[in-house]
């Protein structure tokens, strides 16, 4: 069974003003990496080197600009537009050629992940060869997200998008495994009183089916929405913290490639020497 990612990274980032006026925001810093390099390497650390960027016609090429082709990363990466934002699924419709017959992981360009056992809760995650996969995480809240109820046993009871009275705390967060049927439900999918297709329908689709699993995130584990300027400033001060304190980059694509053998020495001292002025590049050369 095969594995393709997806990485939404489209919209406008109206809440981001002006900051994001003429840059995407999932290339903005948060701290010493560009945004999108987080979600990048979440699908890198769940084994997948297929990957599709879905972006606005305004911003492809500064991705293409930046990552390129995926090569220096160990991975293969193309591009499709995505004219309108009209819902999260729509990524799916896009991508419906892309993906073929193969399972897909979608994750959010603005979302950033970290904990222990993470890789773990991946791997797990990619062992449902027919199914969903979606990640649970408690908040303060829950009225901004995708909530998520559950019986006595943990059963998924319901899923309501953004609703007036949550009946749990659990929020989905923005990282989702769908089986090769993704594109053929999101096409099903009617609009929402907000005139997109949603997530959570889709979602409930696999949980009408009795195909959807849900893994929650323990407390020790964070994840971050980065889509405010607060949630923009407490991601980098994270990041900074952990990076300064362990001595470890977090979303080191060309460490996640070196480690996986995707690439070999040569072309991590290559990239190393392109960013030599940099505490990134520093970082680089103290792998080999």
């Amino acid at each position: 069974m095969k594995w393709k990612g997806i990485i939404l990274a489209g919209g406008t980032g109206t809440r981001l003003h002006p900051l994001t006026y003429s840059v995407s925001k999932q290339i903005l810093p948060i701290y010493d990496k560009p945004m999108i390099y987080y979600p990048l390497s979440v699908l890198m650390l769940a084994g997948i080197r297929d990957i599709l960027i879905v972006t606005t016609p305004h911003d492809l090429n500064s991705f293409q600009k930046l990552l390129g082709d995926g090569s220096s990363f160990g991975v293969n990466i193309e591009y499709k537009e995505q004219s309108n934002p009209d819902g999260l699924p729509q990524a799916f419709i896009i991508a419906e050629e892309f993906i073929g017959e193969d399972n897909v992981c979608m994750i959010l360009g603005d979302n950033v992940f970290y904990g222990e056992g993470f890789n773990n809760l991946l791997s797990q995650a990619s062992l449902v060869k027919d199914g969903a996969t979606i990640f649970g995480y408690k908040v303060n809240h829950p009225e901004h997200y995708g909530v998520i109820e559950f019986d006595d046993s943990n059963k998924v009871m319901s899923i309501e998008e953004k609703p007036l009275e949550p009946k749990s705390n659990i929020a989905i967060t923005g990282l989702y495994f769908f089986d090769r049927h993704a594109a053929e439900y999101s096409k099903q999918l009617m609009p929402s009183s907000r005139g997109e297709i949603e997530i959570t329908d889709l979602i409930k689709t696999y949980m009408e089916k009795d195909q959807l699993f849900v893994q929650n995130f323990g407390r020790g584990f964070t994840w971050l929405d980065t889509g405010t300027h607060d949630n923009l400033m407490e991601a980098a001060q994270f990041v900074q913290i952990m990076e300064r304190r362990q001595g470890i980059k977090i979303a080191c694509l060309e460490e996640i490639a070196y480690n996986h053998n995707w690439i070999d020495k040569g072309s991590l001292e290559k990239s190393a020497k392109r960013m030599m002025n940099s505490e990134y590049g520093k970082y680089l050369e103290s792998l080999f």
